[in-house]
């Protein structure tokens, strides 16, 4: 499921382009949450399927650590140069040229620096839809990658005209009453191990189907997990309509998630990572076990180390 720094990467990077006449095509061929469409510019975001009629002379990969985080995009990805722009540690650097930097706390901070190189000039519309990225990559500012550039962007942006007010609220105030429920069968099946450190839950497809949500639907809960006192390590296993399942993982101080993601083969960062199995591949109950057996071993050495 693309976050809010993805979004805000391919719509402020497409918009900045445009702005200097050229021609421009924004995809992101995954499901987008349902309340980034009361962002207007959002609307005109395309699934992958339009590269089989319009070919583009370059490709701009933003936010994207691997070819397998672009959709059906990665079979395109031989038909023009690719550019990577991207702040995850696990990046392949699969483009022909890559800009691929871990010290930014967001991919739209590098786009600002884009934009900025390239001339684009800035209006309160461009400012809000940058600063989201920023906002949402960094957990509106509270996780351990809100530093001085972070708030300096940030702040930049609201002087150009951004909102932070609209983007908090679109993002963070307008659940469906039917998200509530799911939260409430997510904190049911919730387990907590290993003295308080580990928490996780898993949600079944059928209890999307039910309410008659989407996976997008469970979007900040593994959040909330993370958020329990003591808890170190939070994962959310979701099951897809087709049968793929989605695990996304946080950590709140010390333990780096990236060596997990990059085992069962996804990346991110070392307090936000993931990783998709394959439908078939195993069941939710098995991808369960087989993530907690792997991470608990090291949180217990942790434990050992400080007692």
């Amino acid at each position: 499921m693309p976050d809010g720094d993805c979004i805000s990467s391919v719509v402020s990077a497409g918009l900045g382009l445009e702005r200097l006449g050229k021609e421009v095509r924004m995809i992101v061929d995954y499901e987008i949450p349902w309340y980034y469409f009361e962002f207007d510019v959002v609307k005109r975001i395309e699934r992958a399927e339009i590269l089989n009629e319009w070919t583009p002379d370059v490709i701009l990969v933003l936010d994207a650590s691997s070819p397998d985080r672009v959709g059906q995009v990665e079979n395109f990805l031989d038909r023009a140069p690719v550019l990577v722009v991207d702040h995850h540690a696990t990046n392949h650097a699969f483009g022909n040229y890559n800009w691929v930097d871990t010290g930014f706390g967001a991919t739209a901070q590098m786009v600002l620096r884009l934009n900025r190189a390239l001339g684009v000039t800035y209006d309160a519309e461009l400012a809000l839809y940058n600063f989201m990225g920023i906002a949402t990559d960094t957990g509106f500012f509270r996780y351990s990658n809100s530093d001085v550039k972070v708030f300096e962007d940030a702040a930049e942006l609201v002087r150009l005209g951004a909102n932070p007010n609209v983007v908090a609220s679109t993002i963070l105030e307008n659940k469906k009453p039917e998200q509530l429920r799911l939260f409430c069968e997510m904190v049911h099946n919730l387990k907590i191990e290993c003295d308080g450190l580990l928490a996780y839950s898993a949600i079944p497809w059928r209890s999307f189907e039910v309410l008659g949500l989407s996976e997008a639907d469970a979007g900040g809960f593994v959040g909330e997990i993370r958020s329990i006192h003591g808890v170190e390590v939070a994962i959310l296993f979701s099951e897809s309509k087709d049968g793929d399942i989605h695990v996304s993982m946080r950590s709140k101080s010390w333990f780096d998630l990236t060596g997990t993601a990059v085992h069962f083969g996804g990346g991110g960062h070392p307090r936000a990572a993931g990783f998709t199995v394959k439908a078939g591949e195993a069941t939710l109950e098995e991808v369960v076990q087989r993530t907690v057996e792997y991470i608990k071993p090291q949180l217990k050495r942790r434990t050992g180390e400080v007692s």
